[in-house]
């Protein structure tokens, strides 16, 4: 829970009893507690697919899952990460993510590089995926090189996740440019070799979701803020603590006398005059609780 809200206030028929027939007052209710948050989406998926714009990441994945981005011929179609679901078989399946494509300078803010690198950041693996074709001049092995200074630049500890460099779009180049290409290859669009790199891929998501490590219950140990004690805060003048004593003030109106009186049974329970006496507190002497503050009057 990032801000927990205050307790509502109860109506004036809660405080009927045999000695108050006829409540003429109610509690206000709790403040809640107050603060600003930034947040920041991070998408969660087992395999990342990065490479530079017109990659054919998108068309990896609406081939293999049903995810449906946008897929043109020309760089940034993509400008939102997409989720697809791969299922191998009935019992195997994983996540993938379609990363906007990453250009040179990315880890620097290039290309908002910074917003679609923060999505691998909880991918269990990464899928690098290489242009063959090149469209854009740059050959596939300095593809390569960018790719992964970039993700070492923004987050060094992202190299050392599991990984898969695949080439793409073998349709569109000759034998010759694919005998030279080390690394495993496929085309999206004829769907050759796609198969076998969604079974390398789910291997490395077994393998990385098992060594995971298993994450212990964490036992957190809270101060006690229910029971009442007393501050003093300098001469004649003590602070009153404690969730219970603090609740009673802020819950109600204390500018009217039939809720001081009920303020004043409260604190009677609570053992409030007696914490008083004991430290020391004399007739007179300023009392805060919460923002409030009142003269101390002992007990008769």
């Amino acid at each position: 829970m990032a801000s927990p809200g205050g307790r509502g206030g109860r109506g004036n028929a809660k405080f009927f009893n045999n000695r108050r027939r006829e409540p003429t007052f109610a509690e206000q209710g709790e403040e809640a507690t107050e603060r600003w948050l930034k947040l920041e989406l991070k998408l969660m998926a087992d395999v990342a697919l990065v490479g530079f714009p017109n990659a054919g990441k998108s068309t990896f994945i609406s081939t293999v899952s049903a995810a449906k981005p946008k897929i043109a011929n020309y760089p940034f179609t993509t400008l939102e990460p997409h989720l697809g679901v791969v299922r191998i078989d009935d019992t195997t399946e994983f996540i993938m993510a379609d990363i906007p494509g990453l250009i040179e300078g990315a880890s620097e803010g290039r290309g908002l590089g910074h917003q679609f690198l923060r999505h691998i950041e909880r991918a269990r693996v990464l899928c690098y995926l290489i242009d063959l074709v090149a469209l854009d001049g740059i050959a596939p092995d300095e593809q390569l090189r960018i790719l992964q200074h970039e993700v070492g630049n923004y987050r060094p500890d992202l190299l050392e996740r599991p990984f898969i460099i695949v080439g793409t779009k073998t349709d569109s180049i000759d034998a010759e440019t694919l005998a030279a290409w080390p690394h495993p290859s496929m085309s999206a669009i004829t769907m050759t070799n796609v198969r076998s790199i969604i079974g390398s891929l789910a291997q490395q998501v077994k393998y990385a979701r098992q060594a995971e490590p298993t994450v212990e219950a964490t036992i957190i140990m809270r101060p006690d803020t229910e029971h009442a004690w007393v501050e003093q805060m300098g001469d004649n003048e003590f602070r009153i603590h404690g969730r219970n004593a603090e609740r009673v003030v802020a819950l109600n109106d204390v500018t009217t006398p039939v809720a001081l009186n009920y303020i004043d049974e409260k604190f009677a329970k609570l053992g409030i005059p007696k914490l008083l006496s004991k430290a020391g507190v004399r007739e007179g002497d300023v009392v805060w609780v919460a923002q409030f503050s009142f003269e101390f009057v002992p007990e008769v």
